[in-house]
């Protein structure tokens, strides 16, 4: 490391230790920390497949299960805030139909209802920024506050058609374009786990409400970590299909390019890792044949890479010891359970990771996150909002101006740098494909440390390259728990490969291996 590059370091150290003091004190004054309340109701403890199962062969009603949910987010949004609107009278509505359907003389098999309607009866909830009809669709914006969407998102009507009950939209980020779920209209999502810590974002709300066993299935969307950094944050599992594979119809913000809808993503967190195969099945509809989900995975036969850090980007963290020690008990588990020794990698180009997403982000025709920000109604004067924030008027968060600033400056789509980016991102993945080939599994950190402090993202704002880089090769990748860290907060991993059934096998492993979602105190 030259010595520049060491006293970049340092400061950068410096100020989060700086900060981290001073949020950490900030977090004390404002009181206790709370923790989620214990399980009362042990139907909550079971996978979406299993309440599938059990409410089809009639063992439970929808209409029981639907009200044990409706129980719980009664129960944990006045401590977490995870929650923006419910539909919990329309819910109920359809999980009684459903339960009339199966007493009928004329039901369906449960065979065929199996192969046809896989969740029948099992409510689930969506991150805010996907729409459900006749639901808000704010994305966490003032100036959508009452934005009633038409008609479902595309995953929506998917999973309606699978027979599962909309429940609830859960916080999310200004627009989705920050890490943690904080916006002017609904407020700050807590961490189920400690509530002085936040949840992650965009998809911040339903990581929480998955965690806290307020639901048994969530959607949410992922343009730069945005399902995979809810799930480490929250200690739950999560899947990120590539490019193509999930309609991102109904999403909004929507992408402006080709290159930005090629980052964005829409998939299933869960507790489970068992669900996230036919949930996915589920959403990509006709593309669900080619991803092959029902082959068998021989896990004997599959190459371990990994890395264990970055390389050291510029302005990110270091990733905590506790994060790498987990990863090397996840490498030493494959190890003596299959025989296989994992290779440790080192891709220079990961020093780029953040350059690389932001070039993939930028939009052509003044299209920026200021524009974004008027509700696509022409662009923000940045400097006058910035003065109305002093003065406690302006309608964005801090984040969201400060993010709309850095583009004005970034980035321009078209310039010569921006050129050298895009091709630097397409040499890289054809170096990934190399690397994986047909049977390689890449595992590396979801995120540098455990959940921060609330507000703490602000000064480590880069920390989620370690996601975006992701998006930017277009690979599917799954979010992996691996318990809890010393504080108490979880951790994880996320394992990646362009064949969907090998990182989902791996994801199930893990869970095999290490216990997978930590529930809160069950009272007996």
């Amino acid at each position: 490391m030259s010595s520049g590059r060491q006293i970049l370091s340092l400061i950068h150290r410096f100020i989060e230790f700086v900060a981290r003091g001073i949020f950490t004190l900030a977090a004390y004054i404002g009181g206790p920390a709370e923790s989620q309340p214990p399980i009362k109701d042990l139907t909550l403890l079971h996978s979406a497949t299993t309440l599938a199962f059990k409410i089809r062969n009639k063992q439970l009603s929808s209409e029981e299960v639907v009200r044990s949910y409706i129980d719980r987010i009664k129960e944990i949004q006045p401590i977490l805030n995870c929650v923006v609107e419910e539909r919990f009278e329309e819910a109920l509505k359809e999980a009684k139909k459903c339960d009339e359907m199966l007493k009928s003389p004329d039901a369906p098999s449960v065979q065929v209802l199996a192969k046809e309607k896989p969740f029948l009866g099992v409510p689930f909830t969506t991150k805010d920024c996907i729409a459900v009809a006749n639901m808000k669709q704010t994305a966490g914006l003032i100036l959508r506050k009452d934005y009633v969407s038409k008609k479902d998102a595309e995953v929506i009507r998917l999973m309606r058609a699978a027979g599962a009950i909309p429940l609830a939209s859960t916080n999310v980020s200004e627009l989705a374009m920050w890490w943690e779920a904080h916006n002017r209209l609904y407020g700050t999502t807590r961490n189920p786990y400690n509530t002085r810590h936040i949840v992650g974002g965009s998809s911040g709300g339903e990581g929480c409400i998955q965690a806290a066993a307020g639901s048994p299935l969530g959607i949410g969307s992922d343009i730069g970590g945005s399902i995979r950094m809810p799930c480490f944050f929250n200690g739950i599992f999560g899947h990120k299909p590539s490019k193509g594979i999930v309609s991102n119809d109904g999403q909004y913000p929507s992408a402006h390019s080709d290159d930005q809808n090629q980052l964005l993503a829409i998939g299933p967190m869960c507790r489970h890792a068992q669900d996230m195969r036919p949930v996915l099945k589920v959403l990509a509809d006709k593309n669900a044949e080619i991803l092959n989900l029902d082959d068998k995975v021989d896990i004997s036969k599959i190459q371990f890479y990994y890395m264990e850090d970055d390389g050291g980007q510029y302005f990110v963290s270091p990733v905590d010891q506790e994060i790498k020690c987990a990863m090397r008990k996840v490498v030493l588990h494959f190890e003596k359970a299959y025989k296989i020794k994992a290779t440790k990698i080192h891709v220079r180009k990961f020093k780029k990771s953040i350059a690389l997403w932001l070039a993939n982000m930028t939009s052509k025709d003044n299209k920026d996150f200021s524009y974004e920000l008027s509700n696509r109604n022409g662009n923000i004067n940045i400097l006058w909002e910035f003065i109305k924030w002093l003065m406690f008027l302006s309608n964005h968060t801090l984040i969201a101006l400060l993010t709309a600033t850095f583009e004005r400056f970034g980035i321009k789509h078209g310039s010569e740098q921006y050129t050298k980016l895009i091709q630097e991102s397409k040499d890289l993945y054809q170096e990934f494909k190399d690397i994986l080939g047909e049977d390689g599994i890449f595992l590396y950190p979801t995120h540098p440390t455990a959940a921060p402090l609330h507000h703490e993202p602000l000064i480590k704002a880069f920390n989620f390259s370690y996601t975006a880089i992701i998006n930017v090769l277009g690979l599917p990748a799954t979010a992996c728990p691996l318990g809890l860290n010393k504080q108490g907060l979880p951790i994880g991993i996320q394992a990646r490969h362009r064949i969907y059934r090998l990182t989902l096998a791996v994801a199930e492993e893990i869970e095999k291996g290490f216990g997978g979602w930590v529930p809160p105190l069950i009272v007996a």
